[in-house]
């Protein structure tokens, strides 16, 4: 990936004192930006601004230090607002070329290809954004991908949830319905066994029993035959 790049500034005798001070803190700026001194320079980048707040040297290289202190945010805005008012082609590329990287480093690859495309129309025979543009095309493919996976996996978490629910409520059923029936075949139980624990008669007894009402039985006959023996008297008159 391209780094970023840094305007050079050619020193111009017939300018006034006024005029150099932004061009002094450039210079500067950019001495510490090749020591990688990003906060410093971008501190110098500030300063030159305070003298020409229209200075298009000192906003791209305040951009780039930005970018290199990872403030994508506030280096995108910078660049986007440089690349609406460039009307030099070959300086508007570069722009959009730093531009796309901040997308590029927020992931954003759509905005970021667009931006690539925008500089390859600028400067075509650029091949370091073009590879750019087919990395940043790479990287959109993996996170579409990445997306289709999650939203898959989160609707076999949904299904395999409903699912499962559905198994648990068959299955509270089938439960259900064996306890019904283990609850009929307990109370068979019980009945049975209260049945077996009724005490049993004896033969004994049982014998007894039988002999009583068999001499009841005969009592009774007895009775009925000797109240129809005596029936009703009738008096007899003698014949006198």
């Amino acid at each position: 990936m391209r780094s970023i790049l840094l305007f050079i500034l050619i020193s111009i005798i017939s300018v006034s004192v006024s005029a150099q001070n932004p061009k002094k803190f450039i210079r500067e700026g950019n001495k510490l930006y090749e020591q990688k001194k990003y906060n410093d320079a971008e501190v110098k980048y500030r300063k030159s601004l305070t003298q020409d707040s229209t200075y298009i040297a000192g906003q791209y290289n305040l951009a780039n230090s930005l970018y290199q202190q990872k403030n994508y945010d506030e280096a995108n805005r910078i660049y986007s607002s440089l690349a609406e008012r460039e009307t030099d082609k070959a300086t508007k590329a570069k722009i959009l070329h730093n531009l796309g990287n901040t997308y590029l480093q927020k992931k954003e690859y759509d905005k970021c290809i667009d931006t690539y495309k925008q500089a390859l129309r600028n400067n075509p025979k650029d091949e370091e954004t073009r590879y750019n543009l087919e990395y940043a095309k790479k990287m959109l493919r993996q996170q579409q991908n990445q997306q289709n996976k999650n939203s898959k996996d989160n609707k076999d978490k949904k299904d395999n949830k409903d699912k499962n629910k559905q198994n648990q409520g068959n299955k509270d059923d089938k439960n259900k319905q064996n306890k019904d029936k283990q609850d009929q075949q307990q109370q068979g139980q019980d009945q049975n066994k209260k049945q077996e624990q009724k005490p049993k008669m004896k033969k004994e007894d049982a014998e007894r029993m039988l002999e009583a009402l068999k001499n009841d039985e005969k009592k009774t006959l007895d009775k009925v035959k000797k109240e129809k023996a005596v029936g009703v008297k009738i008096k007899i008159e003698k014949d006198w």
